[in-house]
């Protein structure tokens, strides 16, 4: 791959500032030559392998459908969340949203804590606010969501994403009032270039709504005390489309895709504690 492929539009340049060294850290990989593989340095904060949990299904190749139903996968994810809470581990990380969340590679998950996954294939954000119950008994450290593009497709309007999205929060800090919640931003389309097969659908959301609407989640963490992670930039092309170097459909991830996410997540748990070193 060359450099070329990989300059950042002069938009996502300015949105990359303003999340300082982490989106930095991660345009430099970006912009390296030839494929390469996220690793822990010997000194990075999270060193140690982790203990992922099991997925409901693994990744998925393209067209491949889910088979449970709606409540088959909270029943699943409820059996989950309760052998974590019947035996909770020293350090625990949560994914929570839809299927974008839910493939995530195991192995490509960051080390050095237990993963718990409690995404959803189609989920919407009344959806995750409505099971956050199943999450009542556990420990989490940090809970990292990602959620809000089914909503769209399904022509929810962006303050009723919103207000879904502040409700969780609110419901976690409640809850868990000693847990890090970390609103990941809505990622980005391929729009023509998709070929998902409910393509029609992506075209009737620009990437312009969906930048948008994540400069205001970014607002609403800020004030409900929940911390943001700008993922957009990082996936995004000159047109602000997502790369579909990165996307199996234009609308999902790819290996690719994820190893650029948790090289996100690495330098953004690894600045998070530096950070918490620094007031100590």
């Amino acid at each position: 791959m060359s450099t070329d492929s990989t300059r950042l539009p002069a938009w996502a340049v300015i949105s990359l500032a303003t999340n300082g060294v982490l989106i930095a850290t991660v345009a430099v990989l970006l912009a390296r030559e030839g494929n390469w593989s996220p690793t822990v340095r010997a000194d990075a904060s999270v060193t140690v392998e982790a203990t992922p949990m099991p997925q409901p299904t693994p990744t998925p190749e393209v067209g491949q459908r889910q088979q449970p139903s709606y409540e088959d996968w909270v029943a699943i994810l409820e059996k989950e969340a309760e052998a974590i809470a019947a035996k909770p581990p020293d350090r625990l990380y949560v994914l929570a949203g839809d299927s974008i969340s839910l493939w995530f590679p195991n192995e490509l998950l960051p080390p050095g804590v237990t993963w718990l996954n409690q995404s959803i294939s189609g989920e919407g954000s009344d959806g995750l606010y409505n099971r956050l119950p199943l999450l009542d008994d556990t420990e989490p450290e940090k809970i990292f969501i990602n959620i809000g593009i089914n909503d769209m497709l399904r022509g929810t309007d962006d303050e009723t994403i919103l207000e879904n999205h502040r409700k969780i929060i609110k419901d976690i800090r409640w809850i868990h009032p000693e847990t890090e919640i970390v609103v990941q931003s809505i990622l980005p389309h391929s729009a023509e270039n998709a070929t998902w097969e409910e393509r029609e659908k992506l075209l009737e959301i620009p990437n312009s709504r969906i930048r948008n609407l994540n400069a205001r989640l970014e607002a609403i963490a800020e004030v409900e005390g929940a911390k943001f992670l700008d993922l957009y930039p990082l996936f995004s092309d000159d047109g602000g489309r997502l790369r579909t170097d990165y996307s199996t459909d234009g609308l999902h991830l790819n290996r690719r895709g994820y190893e650029i996410w948790r090289t996100a997540l690495l330098v953004f748990d690894n600045e998070r504690l530096q950070a918490s070193d620094s007031v100590e």
